[in-house]
């Protein structure tokens, strides 16, 4: 007999919850309690109340969904309350628009924890009204608190694996940058190229500040990001000069953009980072006034010479050994008196063995050298 009660019982309760499955109740909307999993953590005023007008006039047109939960109270007593799966703008929009009573779907209390995110999950994704950060981290509290794998979450929302890693890898970036994301001042877009400085922090916040100021492309920060990602691999390749890493750091804090140095076996180049032609005209003045300065206050010993002139005077550099050596073989006299004709020293003249182009060469220098002018 308590075995047939016992049946009895199984079979009651599970053609409730087929009840409840299947059929729509209205219950107070006091008594609706938020998801704790819930994905969403902004909701947008305007368009919540855009909705409560809605409701107000038209009422709500799809049930909430929700789970029964009986607590006990202190005095022996039973109280039921709600906990909603999902519908939280619909709950949020019925209690601006004034509504006492709501329309929900009850599924079984033992729906779990992981049921009651998915469906949160699913049904904003549905609506695809979840910003990408509020979905990148549902992503990854089903990792974090159910084990999922990327493959599986993607399953369940209908997108790929790939798809999935590359939102969460969006939570790598500095929580100002996902501000920046939620808020709508970058785009989902402009995560790729500040991910590709990742390890370089100081290059990525100039980078996410010029993607705002200058409202950016993505295809533009792509390729700003790109170049610093290809120098940071170039320059591992080398052991680092501290001289000239001291040196550009001065640069860039004298110009206010990043110089890089690229030192060679004979000199080098320079390279100033800009952004814009208005970056370009204020780095030129800014060049040019220092220059002035430093003229002005008696900084430049001789004037500047021009890339021609420093190859000349290295030239003549180079060959003074050859001068020395025509002014040694130079015949001296000694003065002339009266009556008396100069008297020519007993010098030892080397033998000049030199070719004959470079003898007329050298001919031609002396015939405007300063030795062949009187005063």
């Amino acid at each position: 007999m308590e075995f047939c009660d016992s049946q009895n019982i199984i079979y009651n309760i599970k053609i409730m919850n087929q009840f409840y499955s299947d059929s729509i109740f209205w219950i107070e909307t006091d008594k609706v309690k938020p998801n704790p999993y819930q994905p969403r953590h902004e909701f947008d005023e305007a368009k919540l109340k855009d909705l409560s007008d809605s409701i107000r006039q038209y009422g709500i047109l799809q049930p909430l969904v929700v789970t029964r939960k009986e607590i006990y109270k202190e005095d022996g007593g039973l109280a039921v309350e709600y906990e909603l799966i999902s519908g939280e703008r619909r709950l949020r929009a019925s209690k601006l628009a004034g509504l006492s009573q709501v329309p929900v779907i009850i599924r079984n209390s033992e729906e779990n924890d992981r049921l009651k995110l998915e469906l949160a999950i699913i049904e904003n994704l549905q609506r695809e009204d979840l910003n990408p950060v509020d979905r990148a981290r549902a992503f990854q509290r089903l990792v974090d608190e159910f084990n999922f794998k990327h493959i599986e979450i993607g399953q369940k929302v209908g997108k790929s694996r790939e798809y999935v890693s590359n939102t969460l890898r969006i939570l790598a970036l500095p929580e100002a940058m996902l501000n920046g994301l939620s808020e709508g001042k970058i785009s989902e877009g402009h995560t790729r190229p500040l991910l590709m400085l990742t390890g370089r922090p100081q290059e990525q916040e100039v980078l996410f500040k010029e993607i705002i100021f200058r409202k950016m492309t993505v295809r533009e920060a792509e390729s700003i990001a790109r170049k610093i990602a290809s120098e940071r691999a170039r320059k591992k390749e080398y052991a680092p000069d501290p001289e000239i890493a001291e040196l550009e750091e001065k640069l860039t804090q004298s110009l206010g953009t990043r110089v890089h140095i690229e030192k060679q076996e004979t000199g080098g180049k320079i390279r100033i980072d800009f952004f814009s032609n208005e970056d370009l005209r204020a780095i030129l003045d800014m060049i040019e006034s220092n220059k002035q300065k430093v003229a002005f206050a008696g900084g430049f010993s001789e004037p500047r010479k021009s890339p021609s002139e420093m190859l000349d005077r290295n030239l003549t550099k180079a060959d003074k050994s050859q001068e020395d050596l025509i002014e040694t073989a130079s015949i001296p006299t000694s003065p002339a008196t009266d009556g008396n004709p100069a008297e020519i020293s007993a010098v030892a003249t080397p033998i000049d063995d030199r070719p004959k182009e470079e003898k007329e060469s050298q001919e031609n220098e002396d015939l405007y050298s300063v030795k062949n002018f009187t005063v």
